[in-house]
């Protein structure tokens, strides 16, 4: 089941991966369950943590032997486990370590006693020291300008900033952790290239693979939730009118610009995108950014 591009698979994760060849995968993006007690429909995510770990254990080396030797794994995980996962990837899989991402948000569950929580991390990791890195494609506009900056856009660093799919957003999808498109298209977009392999071992809500789709990159997403494979299906027949989030940095504009140089500027709010919508430019960017105002206010005031 999918489209001209990919294909989705019934079965668990290290099943459907221990039949694919080595070395066939260019990149790894998993979203596995956090081992929270969550339920996904058919099963619960609650294990021993002896028994979680060896879980992961088994699909990250999966993960490893189908990777590309310029492949990277992007991995999303929670706090109680990110750091065992970090040693797992470093010491155990000897892969190379990119960078630990940081994917902040402003709105979620409020704590009394605490500080409430307000990001997830996502670990990147490579194969080896020749990898794709794509930086062009997902640089943000600068602050400022100045001579010395490159005005064809900023690195965007490894604080992202990208709103939740919120329950009240026509988005949203029935499955408890739904992550939000400008997250795996800024991955997809700088760790592979159109016509590459993306594979996602755990489909959900099926986010990465639409994206995947979108981008003209070819995909395998596998879950182990029938009913999820059937809402991934739907999500992708719907017609592609725009990703349901963005950085909020990407609509604006660098300040102390010289009179005169604006029209040769070529910073990322203004230039073509190289690759299907990133938004027409920044107009479309700031009415999606003050829809998702939007959005967070009414949920706010309970509207």
């Amino acid at each position: 089941m999918g489209d001209e591009l990919g294909s989705f698979d019934l079965r668990r994760c290290t099943t459907e991966m221990l039949r694919l060849p080595s070395e066939s995968v260019d990149l790894v993006v998993a979203d596995p369950p956090y081992n929270l007690g969550k339920h996904y429909g058919n099963n619960h995510d609650s294990r021993e943590w002896n028994e979680y770990e060896q879980f992961t254990r088994d699909w990250v080396g999966q993960a490893v032997r189908l990777l590309q030797p310029t492949g990277a794994i992007y991995a999303f995980m929670g706090v109680r486990f990110i750091a065992r996962l970090f040693t797992m990837l470093e010491d155990e899989f000897d892969l190379c370590l990119n960078s630990w991402i940081t994917w902040h948000y402003t709105q979620g569950m409020g704590r009394k006693r605490g500080f409430s929580p307000r990001h997830e991390d996502i670990l990147f990791f490579t194969k080896g020291q020749d990898f794709t890195f794509n930086l062009d494609d997902v640089r943000i506009p600068q602050k400022y300008f100045r001579k010395r900056n490159n005005m064809a856009g900023a690195n965007p660093g490894d604080v992202w900033l990208a709103s939740h799919v919120h329950y009240c957003s026509a988005e949203r999808q029935p499955h408890p952790t739904q992550k939000p498109e400008a997250i795996v298209e800024r991955i997809i977009r700088a760790s592979s290239n159109p016509g590459d392999l993306v594979l996602d071992p755990f489909v959900g809500s099926g986010t990465t693979c639409r994206v995947a789709s979108v981008l003209d990159r070819h995909w395998l997403g596998v879950e182990v939730n029938p009913d999820y494979i059937a809402m991934a299906h739907r999500r992708m027949q719907e017609p592609f009118g725009g990703f349901d989030s963005v950085d909020p940095r990407l609509g604006r504009e660098p300040r102390d610009i010289p009179a005169g140089t604006i029209s040769q500027l070529c910073c990322a709010c203004r230039r073509q995108p190289t690759g299907p919508l990133r938004g027409d430019v920044a107009i479309s960017i700031r009415e999606r950014i003050e829809q998702q105002e939007r959005e967070q206010l009414s949920a706010f005031c309970g509207a």
